[in-house]
């Protein structure tokens, strides 16, 4: 497969106001070093205890406040020293998990639908979709999904979260306009339930096609081809209409990048190779 935060405004640390109070108090300062003195003097190889100064305070980094170095909630920080230094615990973060929506981030799309040859930094997939139940009373189905490559990807995950019920009665006519085209094990499990769902005729168009020169990628879309899957790969009309469609755009039009045309052309060319 091919390849959603802000944060608060920077504040202090922790206990920094508190720490600079004390170094402003040149008598209670004194007093602290007279004790580290006479400390040293008796027993000059012994660690001596740490003294919070102006130095130390101003080299500190300043992350929000509530929030450790990388921008996460400092809820596993435990105090220590008398309140002074703190210890930031490790923390387990939840797993990624599939994302559904109504409208993607217009920076999103124009990043992970490019049709570019070489998708660097693209490790995701994003799956606009469209669904008519035809003889059904129900309104067609639209939205996104968006995978994190961690868990179920977006292909699969259509048909356990938009799509996870299958009336043989009714006539599914279901389309895709993806970031990019099915792995090998995608393009199994689709080929599987196009056998299964006789009546579910699925369309995908493909912005980028996924390791195309790999043998079990291409193994993997003509047996989906076979099983009567559409597939297509998008123009720059499709990605004007993918704009107007799935797209959070304020009204805004989409013009395709320069060599859209040329990449399409591209890729039509290796899709029609592989399925000849």
């Amino acid at each position: 497969m091919s390849d959603k935060k802000e944060g608060k405004a920077p504040g202090k640390l922790p206990g920094r106001k508190k720490m600079e109070k004390k170094a402003d108090k040149a008598p209670e300062k004194e007093k602290v070093e007279k004790k580290v003195e006479r400390k040293m003097e008796k027993d000059p190889d012994k660690a001596v205890e740490k003294v919070p100064t102006e130095k130390a305070t101003e080299n500190a980094p300043e992350v929000a406040e509530g929030t450790v170095g990388n921008g996460a909630p400092s809820e596993g920080a435990v105090a220590s020293g008398g309140g002074e230094e703190f210890v930031v615990e490790p923390m387990e973060l939840p797993p990624f998990e599939i994302i559904v929506g109504e409208k993607i981030n217009p920076f999103f799309f124009k990043f992970q639908f490019k049709n570019v040859e070489y998708s660097s930094g693209r490790n995701k997939t994003f799956l606009c979709f469209l669904v008519d139940a035809q003889n059904s009373n129900g309104e067609g189905l639209r939205g996104y999904l968006e995978d994190e490559h961690t868990g179920a990807h977006a292909e699969e995950a259509f048909f356990h979260q938009v799509l996870p019920q299958y009336d043989p009665a009714l006539r599914y006519m279901v389309t895709w306009y993806v970031s990019s085209s099915p792995c090998a094990a995608c393009a199994a499990k689709l080929t599987e339930i196009l056998k299964t769902r006789k009546t579910l005729h699925l369309t995908i168009f493909s912005s980028r096609l996924f390791m195309w020169e790999e043998p079990e990628i291409q193994v993997g879309l003509k047996a989906l081809v076979a099983a009567g899957c559409k597939l297509r790969m998008m123009k720059p009309s499709d990605f004007i209409y993918t704009w107007d469609t799935f797209v959070e755009n304020e009204d805004q039009s989409f013009t395709p990048w320069e060599d859209c045309q040329e990449n399409y052309e591209y890729y039509q060319e290796r899709l029609a190779d592989i399925l000849q």
